[in-house]
């Protein structure tokens, strides 16, 4: 895949781009969208370089794991709309860009992300995203057929902070999720504790590798912080077709 991007155009697209998009990115729509990346680049195969991050989520928002995600796209046609009166925006970079301001918006690192990104124009195969309820020894063999260690499987997982996983404050990107998994309120019996968390979370505190990284996200925001920043740069970059100039 070649790439080939003038830098000072590049710069300019970005700085639109990312303008238009602050317009529509609230710390309330910030999980929906965080989450529309996750399951456009999570196709992703290694083994034959198949979906990834392409904007093909558009033709698949009818599939039962997708759920919900057509109110995150409505918010992105919004600024899509403005935007292509002036120049074409693929959907890959608009999405990338996007779940990059749902970080930040909420208090989470600052994420660069780079455009020329070339749409697909079918949807990707089915069943290609992490199941929710894989064990931590599925998740981590899942992840590794999209390219990702055990420790990119953990960080990425932290985007959980956000929405109404139970995670602490559903609009604040911080390190409570980890701090969370390691408390385990799901094995007390009071009330609405049994409800935090997928099944997927909740496996993670059980496996001793992923254990050590959890320690360490909940320890140190800050290295949660750069090891979440270089895992979602490496995510919106899977699979990617790139425009060349």
């Amino acid at each position: 895949m070649s790439e080939s991007i003038d830098d000072v155009n590049a710069a300019v697209t970005y700085q639109t781009l990312q303008e238009g998009i602050k317009k529509v990115v609230s710390k309330g729509k910030a999980a929906g969208l965080l989450r529309l990346v996750f399951h456009d680049a999570g196709t992703f195969d290694k083994s034959d370089n198949s979906g990834g991050m392409n904007g093909s989520i558009v033709y698949e928002l009818d599939r039962p794991e997708n759920a919900g995600l057509k109110k995150s796209v409505k918010i992105l046609e919004k600024a899509r709309s403005e935007l292509d009166e002036r120049e074409q925006v693929s959907w890959a970079d608009m999405i990338a860009v996007a779940g990059a301001e749902a970080v930040s918006v909420c208090g989470g690192p600052v994420i660069p992300v780079q455009l020329g990104r070339v749409d697909s124009m079918v949807p990707d195969p089915e069943g290609k995203l992490p199941e929710e309820s894989l064990d931590a020894f599925g998740l981590k063999q899942c992840f590794l057929g999209k390219g990702f260690s055990t420790q990119e499987l953990v960080a990425l997982s932290g985007a959980h902070t956000l929405g109404s996983k139970g995670f602490g404050n559903p609009i604040a990107f911080d390190n409570t999720y980890f701090k969370i998994l390691l408390e385990k309120p799901w094995l007390s019996s009071a009330g609405m504790s049994n409800m935090v968390g997928l099944p997927s979370d909740r496996a993670l505190p059980e496996d001793d590798e992923c254990l050590r990284w959890i320690k360490i996200y909940a320890d140190d925001q800050n290295t949660f912080f750069e090891d979440f920043k270089n895992a979602y740069i490496k995510l919106v970059n899977s699979g990617v077709s790139w425009k060349t100039i």
